[in-house]
Protein backbone atom coordinates (compact mmCIF):
# COMPACT_ATOMS: atom_id res chain seq x y z
CA UNK A 1 0.00 0.00 0.00
CA UNK A 2 1.48 3.28 -1.09
CA UNK A 3 2.31 5.70 1.72
CA UNK A 4 -0.39 8.15 2.69
CA UNK A 5 0.22 11.64 3.86
CA UNK A 6 -0.65 12.37 7.45
CA UNK A 7 -4.15 13.70 7.70
CA UNK A 8 -6.09 16.03 9.86
CA UNK A 9 -8.62 14.28 12.02
CA UNK A 10 -12.21 14.77 11.04
CA UNK A 11 -14.41 16.14 13.81
CA UNK A 12 -16.35 13.26 15.19
CA UNK A 13 -19.93 13.33 14.04
CA UNK A 14 -22.66 13.96 16.63
CA UNK A 15 -24.18 10.78 17.90
CA UNK A 16 -21.04 8.74 17.34
CA UNK A 17 -20.86 6.24 20.14
CA UNK A 18 -18.23 6.79 22.80
CA UNK A 19 -15.11 4.73 22.47
CA UNK A 20 -15.21 1.78 24.77
CA UNK A 21 -13.33 -1.40 25.14
CA UNK A 22 -14.92 -4.53 26.49
CA UNK A 23 -13.20 -7.82 26.97
CA UNK A 24 -15.33 -10.88 27.55
CA UNK A 25 -13.23 -13.66 28.98
CA UNK A 26 -14.14 -17.35 29.02
CA UNK A 27 -12.81 -20.82 28.37
CA UNK A 28 -11.55 -21.91 24.97
CA UNK A 29 -10.57 -25.47 24.18
CA UNK A 30 -7.85 -24.87 21.66
CA UNK A 31 -4.26 -26.04 21.48
CA UNK A 32 -2.11 -23.34 19.91
CA UNK A 33 0.46 -24.41 17.36
CA UNK A 34 2.80 -22.14 15.43
CA UNK A 35 3.75 -23.03 11.91
CA UNK A 36 2.91 -22.96 8.25
CA UNK A 37 3.87 -19.32 7.86
CA UNK A 38 5.47 -18.00 4.71
CA UNK A 39 7.48 -14.83 5.28
CA UNK A 40 7.80 -12.16 2.62
CA UNK A 41 10.34 -9.41 2.12
CA UNK A 42 9.32 -5.88 2.96
CA UNK A 43 7.94 -3.95 0.05
CA UNK A 44 6.96 -0.33 -0.20
CA UNK A 45 3.69 -1.18 -2.01
CA UNK A 46 1.06 -2.81 0.17
CA UNK A 47 -0.57 -5.70 -1.56
CA UNK A 48 -1.10 -7.43 1.79
CA UNK A 49 -3.73 -10.13 2.17
CA UNK A 50 -4.84 -13.67 3.02
CA UNK A 51 -3.74 -17.16 3.40
CA UNK A 52 -5.43 -20.45 2.75
CA UNK A 53 -3.45 -23.63 3.09
CA UNK A 54 -6.39 -25.77 2.15
CA UNK A 55 -9.44 -25.46 -0.04
CA UNK A 56 -11.44 -22.35 0.77
CA UNK A 57 -15.18 -21.91 0.89
CA UNK A 58 -16.80 -21.85 -2.56
CA UNK A 59 -17.43 -18.37 -3.80
CA UNK A 60 -21.10 -17.52 -4.22
CA UNK A 61 -22.47 -14.63 -6.18
CA UNK A 62 -23.47 -12.09 -3.49
CA UNK A 63 -27.14 -11.25 -3.38
CA UNK A 64 -29.60 -9.71 -1.02
CA UNK A 65 -29.98 -12.43 1.58
CA UNK A 66 -32.56 -13.94 3.80
CA UNK A 67 -33.47 -12.04 6.98
CA UNK A 68 -31.03 -12.51 9.80
CA UNK A 69 -31.33 -12.06 13.51
CA UNK A 70 -29.07 -9.02 13.50
CA UNK A 71 -27.21 -10.37 16.53
CA UNK A 72 -23.46 -9.89 16.41
CA UNK A 73 -22.46 -12.04 19.36
CA UNK A 74 -21.58 -15.72 19.50
CA UNK A 75 -23.43 -17.93 21.95
CA UNK A 76 -21.39 -18.30 25.14
CA UNK A 77 -19.96 -21.70 25.98
CA UNK A 78 -19.12 -23.17 29.31
CA UNK A 79 -18.06 -21.22 32.36
CA UNK A 80 -14.45 -20.05 32.12
CA UNK A 81 -11.93 -22.39 33.72
CA UNK A 82 -9.10 -19.86 33.53
CA UNK A 83 -8.58 -16.13 33.38
CA UNK A 84 -7.84 -15.89 29.67
CA UNK A 85 -7.06 -12.20 29.77
CA UNK A 86 -4.47 -12.76 32.49
CA UNK A 87 -3.02 -15.72 30.59
CA UNK A 88 -2.79 -13.69 27.40
CA UNK A 89 -1.10 -10.84 29.26
CA UNK A 90 1.39 -13.34 30.66
CA UNK A 91 2.11 -14.77 27.19
CA UNK A 92 2.51 -11.29 25.75
CA UNK A 93 5.19 -10.46 28.31
CA UNK A 94 7.38 -12.95 26.46
CA UNK A 95 6.83 -11.23 23.10
CA UNK A 96 9.70 -8.86 22.28
CA UNK A 97 8.38 -5.40 21.40
CA UNK A 98 10.95 -2.92 20.12
CA UNK A 99 11.17 0.51 21.67
CA UNK A 100 8.60 2.80 20.07
CA UNK A 101 6.49 -0.06 18.70
CA UNK A 102 3.02 -0.96 19.96
CA UNK A 103 0.91 -4.09 19.52
CA UNK A 104 -2.60 -5.24 20.37
CA UNK A 105 -4.24 -8.62 19.77
CA UNK A 106 -7.67 -10.19 20.23
CA UNK A 107 -8.87 -13.78 19.77
CA UNK A 108 -12.27 -15.53 19.68
CA UNK A 109 -13.12 -19.25 19.50
CA UNK A 110 -16.11 -19.55 17.17
CA UNK A 111 -17.15 -22.85 18.75
CA UNK A 112 -17.39 -21.71 22.36
CA UNK A 113 -17.69 -17.94 21.96
CA UNK A 114 -14.78 -17.44 24.36
CA UNK A 115 -12.51 -14.46 23.75
CA UNK A 116 -9.58 -12.54 25.17
CA UNK A 117 -7.73 -9.37 24.24
CA UNK A 118 -4.49 -7.61 24.99
CA UNK A 119 -4.09 -3.86 24.55
CA UNK A 120 -6.71 -1.22 23.81
CA UNK A 121 -4.78 1.10 21.52
CA UNK A 122 -6.08 2.57 18.27
CA UNK A 123 -4.15 1.84 15.06
CA UNK A 124 -4.13 2.79 11.38
CA UNK A 125 -5.78 -0.03 9.45
CA UNK A 126 -3.64 0.09 6.30
CA UNK A 127 -5.11 -2.56 3.94
CA UNK A 128 -7.04 -4.62 6.47
CA UNK A 129 -9.77 -1.99 6.01
CA UNK A 130 -10.43 -3.57 2.62
CA UNK A 131 -12.42 -6.31 4.37
CA UNK A 132 -14.51 -3.60 6.03
CA UNK A 133 -15.00 -1.77 2.72
CA UNK A 134 -16.33 -4.91 1.03
CA UNK A 135 -18.52 -5.79 4.02
CA UNK A 136 -20.05 -2.29 3.85
CA UNK A 137 -20.63 -2.63 0.09
CA UNK A 138 -22.33 -6.01 0.55
CA UNK A 139 -24.55 -4.62 3.30
CA UNK A 140 -25.56 -1.70 1.09
CA UNK A 141 -26.33 -4.11 -1.77
CA UNK A 142 -28.49 -6.20 0.54
CA UNK A 143 -30.37 -3.09 1.63
CA UNK A 144 -31.03 -2.25 -2.02
CA UNK A 145 -32.03 -5.87 -2.78
CA UNK A 146 -29.49 -6.12 -5.57
CA UNK A 147 -26.46 -8.11 -6.65
CA UNK A 148 -23.01 -6.62 -6.98
CA UNK A 149 -22.29 -5.38 -10.46
CA UNK A 150 -19.61 -6.98 -12.65
CA UNK A 151 -17.37 -3.96 -12.00
CA UNK A 152 -17.89 -4.18 -8.25
CA UNK A 153 -17.08 -7.89 -8.21
CA UNK A 154 -13.95 -7.32 -10.29
CA UNK A 155 -12.78 -4.60 -7.91
CA UNK A 156 -13.67 -6.68 -4.86
CA UNK A 157 -11.65 -9.67 -6.07
CA UNK A 158 -8.59 -7.55 -6.88
CA UNK A 159 -8.89 -5.57 -3.63
CA UNK A 160 -9.00 -8.63 -1.36
CA UNK A 161 -6.93 -11.31 -3.12
CA UNK A 162 -4.19 -8.98 -4.43
CA UNK A 163 -4.79 -5.99 -2.12
CA UNK A 164 -5.10 -3.74 -5.16
CA UNK A 165 -5.23 -0.12 -4.01
CA UNK A 166 -6.92 1.35 -7.11
CA UNK A 167 -9.78 -1.14 -6.68
CA UNK A 168 -10.05 -0.24 -3.00
CA UNK A 169 -10.25 3.46 -3.86
CA UNK A 170 -13.03 2.77 -6.38
CA UNK A 171 -15.13 0.83 -3.86
CA UNK A 172 -14.33 3.37 -1.12
CA UNK A 173 -15.99 5.97 -3.32
CA UNK A 174 -18.89 3.60 -4.07
CA UNK A 175 -19.78 3.11 -0.40
CA UNK A 176 -19.64 6.84 0.33
CA UNK A 177 -16.13 6.92 1.77
CA UNK A 178 -15.86 7.34 5.56
CA UNK A 179 -19.53 8.20 6.00
CA UNK A 180 -20.60 4.96 4.33
CA UNK A 181 -18.04 2.89 6.22
CA UNK A 182 -18.95 4.42 9.58
CA UNK A 183 -22.67 3.91 8.97
CA UNK A 184 -22.14 0.23 8.19
CA UNK A 185 -19.83 -0.18 11.18
CA UNK A 186 -22.42 1.34 13.50
CA UNK A 187 -24.78 -1.44 12.39
CA UNK A 188 -22.07 -4.12 12.60
CA UNK A 189 -21.37 -3.17 16.21
CA UNK A 190 -17.94 -1.59 15.80
CA UNK A 191 -17.60 1.15 18.40
CA UNK A 192 -14.01 2.35 18.05
CA UNK A 193 -13.43 2.54 14.29
CA UNK A 194 -13.44 5.77 12.28
CA UNK A 195 -13.06 5.98 8.51
CA UNK A 196 -10.08 7.80 7.03
CA UNK A 197 -10.44 11.38 5.88
CA UNK A 198 -11.23 12.00 2.22
CA UNK A 199 -9.61 9.42 -0.05
CA UNK A 200 -7.30 8.11 2.69
CA UNK A 201 -9.05 4.83 3.45
CA UNK A 202 -5.77 3.32 4.72
CA UNK A 203 -5.73 5.82 7.59
CA UNK A 204 -8.99 4.51 9.02
CA UNK A 205 -8.43 4.04 12.76
CA UNK A 206 -9.49 0.89 14.61
CA UNK A 207 -8.81 -1.45 17.53
CA UNK A 208 -8.15 -5.18 17.75
CA UNK A 209 -11.46 -5.64 19.59
CA UNK A 210 -13.35 -3.90 16.77
CA UNK A 211 -11.61 -6.01 14.14
CA UNK A 212 -12.74 -9.12 16.02
CA UNK A 213 -16.31 -7.80 15.84
CA UNK A 214 -15.89 -7.25 12.09
CA UNK A 215 -14.56 -10.78 11.63
CA UNK A 216 -17.65 -12.09 13.43
CA UNK A 217 -19.75 -10.37 10.77
CA UNK A 218 -17.75 -12.20 8.08
CA UNK A 219 -17.41 -15.62 9.71
CA UNK A 220 -20.08 -15.79 12.42
CA UNK A 221 -23.63 -17.06 12.09
CA UNK A 222 -25.38 -14.14 13.77
CA UNK A 223 -24.32 -11.60 11.14
CA UNK A 224 -26.10 -8.77 9.38
CA UNK A 225 -24.50 -10.12 6.22
CA UNK A 226 -26.53 -12.89 4.63
CA UNK A 227 -25.16 -16.34 3.86
CA UNK A 228 -24.34 -15.52 0.24
CA UNK A 229 -22.49 -12.34 1.20
CA UNK A 230 -20.50 -14.10 3.93
CA UNK A 231 -19.57 -17.01 1.65
CA UNK A 232 -18.43 -14.59 -1.04
CA UNK A 233 -16.19 -12.57 1.29
CA UNK A 234 -14.85 -15.69 3.01
CA UNK A 235 -13.98 -17.15 -0.37
CA UNK A 236 -11.98 -14.10 -1.39
CA UNK A 237 -10.12 -14.10 1.94
CA UNK A 238 -9.23 -17.72 1.24
CA UNK A 239 -7.58 -16.93 -2.08
CA UNK A 240 -4.89 -14.41 -1.15
CA UNK A 241 -2.01 -14.09 -3.58
CA UNK A 242 1.24 -15.94 -3.02
CA UNK A 243 3.80 -13.88 -1.16
CA UNK A 244 1.18 -12.44 1.18
CA UNK A 245 0.85 -15.54 3.35
CA UNK A 246 1.94 -14.29 6.73
CA UNK A 247 0.35 -12.82 9.83
CA UNK A 248 -2.23 -14.50 12.04
CA UNK A 249 -1.73 -17.71 10.04
CA UNK A 250 1.47 -18.21 12.06
CA UNK A 251 -0.79 -19.43 14.89
CA UNK A 252 -2.66 -21.94 12.69
CA UNK A 253 -1.99 -25.67 12.69
CA UNK A 254 -1.66 -25.69 8.91
CA UNK A 255 -5.09 -27.17 8.18
CA UNK A 256 -6.92 -24.01 7.13
CA UNK A 257 -6.79 -20.26 7.39
CA UNK A 258 -8.21 -17.17 5.68
CA UNK A 259 -6.95 -13.66 6.25
CA UNK A 260 -6.21 -10.11 5.15
CA UNK A 261 -2.97 -8.30 5.92
CA UNK A 262 -2.03 -4.65 5.70
CA UNK A 263 1.25 -2.81 5.84
CA UNK A 264 2.00 0.86 5.48
CA UNK A 265 5.20 2.90 5.87
CA UNK A 266 4.27 6.27 7.32
CA UNK A 267 5.84 9.12 5.39
CA UNK A 268 5.98 11.34 8.48
CA UNK A 269 8.04 8.92 10.59
CA UNK A 270 9.41 6.24 8.28
CA UNK A 271 7.94 3.65 10.66
CA UNK A 272 5.63 0.82 9.63
CA UNK A 273 2.02 -0.06 10.45
CA UNK A 274 1.68 -3.86 10.12
CA UNK A 275 -1.64 -5.62 10.77
CA UNK A 276 -3.24 -9.01 10.21
CA UNK A 277 -6.79 -10.28 10.70
CA UNK A 278 -8.46 -13.56 9.85
CA UNK A 279 -9.78 -16.99 10.73
CA UNK A 280 -7.45 -19.86 11.56
CA UNK A 281 -8.01 -23.49 12.47
CA UNK A 282 -6.22 -24.89 15.52
CA UNK A 283 -6.82 -28.38 16.85
CA UNK A 284 -10.13 -28.63 15.01
CA UNK A 285 -11.38 -25.29 16.34
CA UNK A 286 -12.00 -22.20 14.21
CA UNK A 287 -10.61 -19.05 15.82
CA UNK A 288 -10.80 -15.42 14.78
CA UNK A 289 -7.64 -13.43 15.45
CA UNK A 290 -6.78 -9.73 14.98
CA UNK A 291 -3.22 -8.50 15.55
CA UNK A 292 -2.40 -4.80 15.04
CA UNK A 293 0.89 -2.95 15.37
CA UNK A 294 2.59 0.34 14.60
CA UNK A 295 5.93 2.06 15.16
CA UNK A 296 7.87 -0.82 13.57
CA UNK A 297 11.34 0.01 12.21
CA UNK A 298 10.79 -2.29 9.19
CA UNK A 299 7.97 -4.26 7.67
CA UNK A 300 9.77 -7.53 8.54
CA UNK A 301 9.93 -6.54 12.21
CA UNK A 302 6.22 -5.72 12.13
CA UNK A 303 5.42 -9.11 10.61
CA UNK A 304 7.41 -10.85 13.33
CA UNK A 305 5.58 -8.85 15.99
CA UNK A 306 2.02 -9.56 14.82
CA UNK A 307 2.84 -13.22 14.29
CA UNK A 308 4.27 -13.53 17.78
CA UNK A 309 1.17 -11.80 19.17
CA UNK A 310 -1.11 -14.19 17.28
CA UNK A 311 0.76 -17.20 18.66
CA UNK A 312 0.53 -15.76 22.16
CA UNK A 313 -3.21 -15.20 21.78
CA UNK A 314 -3.88 -18.78 20.75
CA UNK A 315 -1.49 -20.22 23.37
CA UNK A 316 -3.51 -18.53 26.11
CA UNK A 317 -6.10 -21.29 25.54
CA UNK A 318 -3.74 -24.22 25.94
CA UNK A 319 -3.33 -23.87 29.69
CA UNK A 320 -6.27 -26.02 30.81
Amino acid sequence: MAPHRARRRRPRRPGRRTLRYAVVVSALLVAGTAGGTVYVKARAHDRGSLVSSSSSAPRASPTASEPTSGETSVEPGTEPSADRTALLAERMRAVPVAAGAEVSVAVLDLDSGERAAYGTGSFDTASIVKVDILAALLLQAQDADRRLTAREKSCAAAMITNSDNASASALWDDIGRADGLDAANDRFGLTATEGGEGALWGLTRTTAADQLTLLQQVFGDGSLLGAASRTYLQGLMGEIADGQRWGVSAAADGSAFALKNGWLPRSTTGLWDVNSIGRITVGGHDCLVAALSDGNATMAKGISLVEAAARAAVSAYSAD
